[in-house]
Parts: C-alpha cells; sequence; structure tokens
C-alpha cells in the first residue's frame, strides 16, 4: 500500500512539474515579443446600451379618398427622439391635400423609413419605435494599454509619412473631372484655387482658355486687279470670272456646365397629369368676349377703403365669382356633372366655385362652398384665407374637393386670352384675362378710355350648347358692366 501511494505521488509532481515548465515557457515568449507584437493591438472601447422592448413599425394608415401613396414633405422627428402619442410625426401631400401623421405609441424614434420628397405606401411602415426602457445597464468602458497606443501612434506616423512620400491626392468633384476628361484635361497640370488645393470648374475652364485658345482666320481680301497699259493693237475682252465665296471659320462652343436630370412625376403634378389626361376624352367649345369693366373699377374704389377698414383685401374676384353664382341659377346646366358613359347629369345645388391657383407645389383649384348663399364680403375673406393657405402649402382635403364650376385667373400673370382645359367632372371653366385701359368710342363716337377684359370659356360640348355658353356670358357680362344692376337680384 505503501509502494502504491509513492508511485501515485510520483506521477502528479511529474505532472505539475511539466505544466510549470510549458507555462514559464509561453511567458518568456510574450515578454520577449511585448514591444513588437501587441498582445491587443484593436482594442476598441465597449460600450452596452441598455435594454429595450420590441421595435414597432408604425405603418401608414389609409388616409381616405382612395389615396394609395403619399410624397413625404417634413419630419417633424429624428433618431433617437422620444415621443408620445398623439405627437407629430411628419407631414405628407397626397394628390389632393396636406395631411399630419400623428404617433400611437409612446417610444424612441429608431428609424425613419422615408428620406424628405420619398413616395411612402399605405399600409407599409413608415417609422419604427422603440418602447420606453425597462432596466438600465452599467456602461463599460475599456482603454487602450500603454504598448498598444504607442503602437497606434507609431502605425499613424508611419501611414502619414508613406503618403507625404507618395505624394499629394488631387482634390475635384465629380462634375469637374468629368470636364476635364471631356476636354482631355490632366488635373495633375491645373493648379487648384479652393480650398486645400481643390480644382475647381472654374479653374478647368481657365486652364482650357490659356490652352486653347478661340482660333480666328483674318479673311484676305482678294488683290486689286493691276490695269493694263493701253496698247495700240485691238484689246481682247476676257470673259468675267466668279470670285471664290469666302467660308467663315467654324465656332468653337464653350463647354456646357452641368449635366441633364431626371426626376419622378410625384405629389401634386402627378395629380395634374391625371386630371389632364382624362380631360382630354371632353370635346370643349371655346366662346371668347370682352367686357367694359369701367363702372366696376370705379364700385371697387368706393368700397376698398371700407374692406380694408374690416380686415379684407378687395379685388374684382369676388364680384366676378358672386355675378357667376348669380347667372349659374338662370343657366343650372352649367353648374352640372356627367358620368362617365355620358348618360346621366348631375345638377348639383350647392355653387362650390373653384378659382385656379399658381403655387409652389404646382397648379391648385380650391374652391368656396356656396357662393350663392355668401356676400360679396364674405367671399373675400373666404378667397384671402385661401389664398394664405395656398402660399403655405397647407389647402386641406375639403378645400379641393367638391367642386362644380371653375374659374382661372391668368390675367393676374399676364396675356388677355386663353383656352382653359375642363376640370372633371365639372362642365364648364373660364379664364380671365388682364384688364387694360383702352381706347373705346362711346354711344356718341367720342374717343373714351374705358378699363376692358378679355374672358375665355370652355364648355363641355355633349351637353352644353354653344347659344346656352353665349346667353350665359353676356348675363355675367351685364352684371360686372351695371354692378348696381346685381343688387335686384342678391340673395
Amino acid at each position: 500500500m505503501a509502494a502504491r501511494r509513492i508511485s501515485k505521488n510520483w506521477i502528479k509532481l511529474t505532472k505539475y512539474n511539466q505544466v510549470k515548465t510549458a507555462s514559464i515557457s509561453i511567458l518568456k515568449r510574450n515578454i520577449s515579443n511585448k514591444l513588437t507584437v501587441p498582445l491587443f493591438r484593436n482594442a476598441r472601447s465597449i460600450h452596452i446600451s441598455p435594454c429595450l422592448n420590441e421595435i414597432v413599425q408604425f405603418n401608414l394608415s389609409d388616409i381616405g379618398e382612395g389615396i394609395r401613396e403619399v410624397q413625404i414633405k417634413e419630419w417633424y422627428v429624428n433618431v433617437g427622439d422620444t415621443i408620445s402619442q398623439f405627437d407629430s410625426l411628419c407631414e405628407v401631400q397626397s394628390d389632393k391635400a396636406s395631411v399630419t401623421i400623428t404617433s400611437r405609441f409612446d417610444g424612441v424614434v429608431s428609424k425613419l423609413c422615408y428620406d424628405v420628397d420619398d413616395i411612402a405606401l399605405v399600409g407599409k411602415p413608415l417609422v419604427e419605435i422603440e418602447t420606453d426602457s425597462s432596466t438600465d445597464t452599467d456602461k463599460l468602458e475599456g482603454k487602450y494599454d500603454e504598448s498598444s497606443s504607442s503602437s497606434s501612434s507609431s502605425s499613424d506616423s508611419e501611414s502619414y509619412m508613406e503618403q507625404r512620400l507618395r505624394g499629394h491626392k488631387t482634390l475635384a468633384t465629380p462634375a469637374v473631372r468629368k470636364i476635364s476628361k471631356e476636354n482631355k484635361v490632366r488635373l495633375s497640370d491645373v493648379k487648384g484655387t479652393g480650398r486645400d488645393g481643390r480644382i475647381l470648374k472654374e479653374d478647368i475652364l481657365n486652364f482650357i482658355a490659356g490652352k486653347q485658345p478661340g482660333v480666328t482666320q483674318e479673311i484676305t481680301p482678294p488683290a486689286p486687279a493691276v490695269s493694263q497699259p493701253i496698247a495700240s493693237s485691238p484689246v481682247v475682252q476676257q470673259p468675267a470670272t466668279t470670285p471664290t465665296p469666302v467660308i467663315p471659320p467654324k465656332i468653337t462652343p464653350q463647354p456646357v456646365l452641368g449635366e441633364d436630370t431626371t426626376e419622378r412625376i410625384k405629389g401634386i403634378r402627378k395629380a395634374m397629369v391625371k386630371t389632364m389626361t382624362a380631360a382630354q376624352t371632353i370635346p370643349p367649345f371655346g366662346y371668347y368676349d370682352e367686357i367694359d369693366l369701367t363702372e366696376l373699377v370705379r364700385f371697387r374704389e368706393m368700397i376698398k377703403q371700407q374692406a380694408l377698414q374690416r380686415g379684407v383685401k378687395f379685388s374684382y374676384m369676388p364680384v366676378f365669382i358672386k355675378a357667376v353664382s348669380m347667372a349659374l341659377r338662370e343657366y343650372p346646366i352649367l353648374n352640372s356633372s356627367v358620368d362617365e358613359k355620358v348618360e346621366n347629369i348631375t345638377y348639383k345645388a350647392s355653387h362650390n366655385i373653384g378659382l385656379a391657383m399658381d403655387t409652389k407645389d404646382g397648379l391648385l383649384v380650391p374652391n368656396i362652398k356656396n357662393v350663392q348663399s355668401l356676400s360679396i364680403y364674405e367671399i373675400a375673406s373666404e378667397l384671402n384665407r385661401l389664398h394664405a393657405l395656398g402660399l403655405a402649402g397647407k389647402l386641406g382635403t375639403d378645400d379641393l374637393t367638391g367642386g362644380t364650376f371653375s374659374l382661372s385667373n391668368i390675367g393676374s400673370i399676364g396675356g388677355t386670352y386663353a383656352r382653359p382645359v375642363i376640370l372633371p367632372p365639372e362642365v364648364a371653366i373660364g379664364a380671365l384675362g388682364k384688364i387694360q385701359a383702352l381706347p373705346r368710342f362711346d354711344d356718341e363716337d367720342n374717343l373714351v378710355k374705358r378699363y376692358i377684359m378679355q374672358v375665355s370659356w370652355s364648355a363641355d360640348h355633349r351637353v352644353i350648347e354653344g347659344a346656352t355658353m353665349a346667353r350665359f356670358s353676356n348675363l355675367w357680362k351685364s352684371y360686372l358692366e351695371n354692378p348696381t344692376s346685381m343688387i335686384l337680384d342678391l340673395k
């Protein structure tokens, strides 16, 4: 038994000495290589984020009117922002109106699925929201050891010296490189005047102008004919020669700066494409006339100050719109709509008169509801409201839908006559030219100064006869040329 115990202890001692010898050998090898090969050359700080709950995908919900896609106009949040329910996330633009999207969750924004001007699809993720954290964990930070830090700085210094020895890099944008390539100019031959020696477009153009100046050719006139002495012998007449035409030198244009760009049709313009394509199926009837607005100009001058005192800027347009509504009572077919198969006509009870507006987002046609029950002052106030919303790009769906008749004030920009396009399902539209002071003859054949405006009407000739459009225009014209006559029919 004693011999067996001695044998086991001897085996344990032998294994211990072998492990000890191997450990000492590895330690010596590491110490000898410490200055040349750092053990943790690429060590980095360690950071553990707090544990959050699951990520919720916030989908773009249906905003009505059969809209399937919208354009992102503006984000109100950024990644990392803490939000609550009903906070505004972004503003989107459909082909009909602007809508603000609000949050249904509390948490932190972890991802914006679209950039500004991107097209977002209804039912697809709009943002990803991470719920509020439940517990916080400690942040773990590591530091470089002394040998790793010195080795890293030494490596950076060697890399910097290597770049200096190899030479500097030419700084230029892709557009500048393209111009130099097209004109076969080496960027290394051009001295940059931009920041840090950056080569600008002007540097390339100046280099080209200095290296390849425009070639001009002198046009040498033909030499004058030398007179011959008169001889006593008879002169033989030579046939006349046709002078050789001089070909002018070819003009070499300067290289064009910039590139062709292509952008996707979206937002308001996409809706305009759809509406104008449908309008091409309507056979229009055009009717043109001129209106003497001299009396209306005097009427406006009398009430303009009163309207300003009540906070409303008064123009001619409220009177034009009210006169249209009064004429529509006599010719209701112009305030109607037809179905796609042109089998039924619907006479509209409300006079929702639209006015075409040129906005930063494109052509919009908001309308004033129930004009037949509004006063001229109320129409002017509503026009000011729609104009302010149009400039700010805040027109809503209710303002842009439900129109029954439209006017286009093209004269505010310029021009006298136009060919307005009917907006389906409406059946008529009018374009108003600019008001001009023109000479006209009065009833006694005296030449007088009058204020004249041209009007251009378009009507759906499938349901509107030319005579109906002419009679409607004459009644509307009579109200404007004699503003006091409107008082008899005002309601």
